[in-house]
């Protein structure tokens, strides 16, 4: 299948930044909402503890494994939001760094935010998502 998604820059906005302003998406379409990836193994461990960079490594590599299930890809996705447990600016900009590294070219409009605390033990970063795919005429 092939990705309806069209990003969306704005040049009366700040250029600097790593994301798309906005994402269109023509129908017919299919939307794929995936649940926050979290940096856990397949037995249900949380890895890397105490590291932000070693979470999200394993969460962006989880996010792809869920879309794939979904038949999507990274390229798929058109909105993220991505949650680090944080007050530190530092913490934040190392996983967002690894979220780029994974998302490559493509940058879907985000959102980056310092959160108090996440769901499972020594967790660190969550990443969720929303992607589309040409669906069925």
């Amino acid at each position: 299948m092939t990705t309806g998604v069209r990003l969306i820059r704005n040049d009366q906005l700040a250029q600097q930044v790593e994301y798309a302003y906005a994402a269109t998406v023509d129908a017919p379409l299919r939307a794929i909402w995936v649940a926050g990836a979290c940096p856990l193994d397949t037995d249900g461990a949380t890895v890397a503890v105490g590291d932000y960079a070693g979470q999200a490594h394993q969460v962006m590599r989880n996010l792809v494994t869920a879309l794939e299930g979904a038949g999507a890809a990274l390229t798929d996705v058109v909105k993220t939001t991505v949650y680090v447990a944080t007050t530190s600016q530092k913490d934040l900009v190392t996983a967002w760094q690894v979220y780029r590294e994974h998302m490559g070219d493509h940058e879907p409009p985000s959102t980056l935010l310092g959160v108090t605390v996440l769901g499972y033990s020594d967790q660190l970063v969550e990443v969720e998502a929303v992607a589309v795919i040409a669906g069925a005429e």
